[in-house]
């Protein structure tokens, strides 16, 4: 009875794999398995949080030396496409100066990402607005 069970349910996994490749195409697909950039960081130099329409908060935190961004995390507590779309915004930022940085965009990331289905697209732009508000909070820190 237990290999039964095991044998539907590593079916029903494979089943939902492939239906989120079709879905999400091979890039988001391969991000959504295996994130990259996800974590917190103590004392970032820039710091932004925003909360979007569909609930999902991502929040983008940035380490910058000699004005270039030296790293970049995200967090999110939201959807696959939301996780997605951080980790591609996290990795958008590194190397980028803070001029540099206002070109990342909800368009550039689902550019990057080769799109997202119609109604995932949001979370491109929730990211790239996470990633704007750490870039304003490292401006005002300069100040």
């Amino acid at each position: 009875m237990s290999d039964a069970l095991d044998n539907f349910v590593q079916q029903l996994q494979e089943q939902i794999y492939e239906e989120t490749k079709e879905a999400f195409g091979e890039t988001a697909y391969q991000r959504w398995r295996n994130p990259l950039y996800m974590g917190t960081m103590e004392s970032p130099d820039g710091y932004g949080r925003v909360k979007g329409g569909c609930g999902d908060t991502i929040d983008i935190f940035l380490k910058f030396e000699e004005d270039r961004v030296k790293e970049a995390l995200f967090q999110t507590d939201g959807c696959g496409s939301s996780m997605v779309c951080g980790s591609f915004a996290a990795e958008m930022a590194v190397g980028k100066t803070s001029d540099e940085l206002v070109e990342v965009t909800g368009e550039s990331i689902l550019e990057k990402l080769g799109g997202l289905p119609e109604e995932n697209k949001h979370c491109a732009f929730l990211a790239a607005a996470s990633l704007h508000e750490a870039l304003d909070d490292y401006m005002v820190k300069q100040k």
